[in-house]
């Protein structure tokens, strides 16, 4: 499917990919956990849950959509397991792993661990795509996880046994690059790369040893060697995420300066930036940095800026005239034939997420899909005030 992403609303517009998860879906992936339900019943229930969520999801008028990673339990452990608390793991793969973030409130969410070769994808992001797509009469998008979160699977300190880290890595290049093109052969008109791990690197949590060890640099490198596989045609439909996280209503890395992180990011030579904006308290800095710091040529390709106008943690919903407002404030920065727009995060990256200050799961969706409505609206009216069409 041909998609310009400029046609429906001038500026383009593209949400991250997850929804809330029903109160129902939730329940139903405990179930499974505890031995209650069989597979097949949990996928019942994620099958009602997709359905429903690209219906109403092609109601609020995005020219693009996602299935609300319903059928996942979450964006970083979806190759791997089919539950969150890892039901179903993987081969060469065992529990205990690092910890992919521990959040401002206290609580944590921990990768599994490597012990032994190779390491292979159990699940490609195209296998649950293919599932969705057929609910869908819009163009549809794919968030897949980076190499650099999952080269956390193996220990920070130790060697694999016959399992070296450069064979682990190159085997997990291969995997992402054959995940990305999964999606693009499921019938994706766009893949976005999560990298929430980027902002944490720089962190330095002793309680998250990683987060200490200076690993974004490696980061980059890793990511660009996936990138770097892809015609410059195509890198035009993959983009990077970035966002201090978002789970249950909390966040693990917004106290991190943007500077340490925005001029590494956009040396990846991806065609597009999903970058979490609304929840900055200092934003006109941030947007110097951003079009100071984004290429129109990288390797290509011209970087295009989806700045987060959206917070998926706040249930007040940004009315259109906020997000109008943001936008135009940021084209005094950022050029804009590169300017665009998103939300700052995924809606809820984790399969179990109650959402606390919502009050419900079921009332977060109801909220996120007023708030992405009100994002393409928003959008709409900045393109009109800047006269892009």
């Amino acid at each position: 499917m041909a998609y310009d992403p400029r046609t429906a609303t001038g500026i383009p517009t593209e949400p991250v990919g997850s929804l809330p998860r029903p109160a129902k879906l939730q329940a139903a992936y405990a179930d499974y956990d505890a031995g209650n339900i069989k597979f097949g019943d949990l996928e019942a229930v994620q099958e009602e849950a997709v359905k429903d969520s690209i219906e109403r999801f092609e109601a609020t008028g995005s020219p693009i959509i996602s299935d609300g990673e319903q059928r996942i339990s979450s964006f970083a452990t979806y190759p791997l397991a089919e539950t969150l608390a890892g039901t179903g793991l993987a081969d060469n793969l065992g529990p205990g792993g690092q910890y992919f973030a521990i959040f401002a409130d206290g609580h944590d969410r921990q990768l599994p661990r490597l012990v032994g070769g190779p390491f292979r994808y159990q699940t490609y992001a195209g296998d649950i795509l293919a599932k969705s797509i057929k609910y869908a009469t819009k163009p549809m998008k794919q968030a897949v996880i980076a190499p650099s979160m999952l080269c956390l699977l193996y220990p920070l300190k130790e060697e694999v046994p016959g399992y070296s880290r450069e064979d682990f890595e190159s085997d997990l290049v291969d995997g992402c690059e054959k995940d990305i093109r999964s999606a693009f052969a499921a019938g994706a008109v766009r893949v976005s790369i999560d990298f929430t791990e980027g902002r944490l690197a720089t962190r330095d949590d002793p309680r998250n040893p990683w987060t200490g060890a200076g690993m974004l640099p490696h980061f980059i490198e890793l990511n660009n060697r996936v990138l770097d596989r892809f015609s410059a045609e195509e890198r035009v439909n993959i983009g990077v995420h970035t966002c201090p996280g978002g789970d249950r209503d909390s966040v693990h890395s917004a106290d991190v300066p943007y500077a340490n992180l925005l001029p590494e990011m956009f040396k990846l030579n991806a065609g597009y930036f999903l970058i979490q904006f609304s929840s900055e308290r200092d934003k006109d800095p941030v947007m110097e940095m951003i079009g100071k710091e984004s290429r129109d040529d990288a390797n290509g390709v011209p970087q295009m800026c989806y700045m987060g106008v959206i917070s998926g943690q706040s249930p007040r919903a940004e009315s259109p005239q906020e997000v109008r407002d943001l936008l135009v404030r940021a084209a005094n920065f950022i050029p804009k034939e590169r300017l665009a727009s998103t939300d700052d995060c995924g809606f809820s990256p984790f399969s179990i997420d109650e959402k606390p200050q919502h009050g419900s799961p079921d009332y977060a969706r109801e909220v996120a899909f007023q708030k992405i409505k009100n994002r393409v609206e928003g959008t709409q009216a900045a393109a009109e005030k800047l006269g892009i069409s």
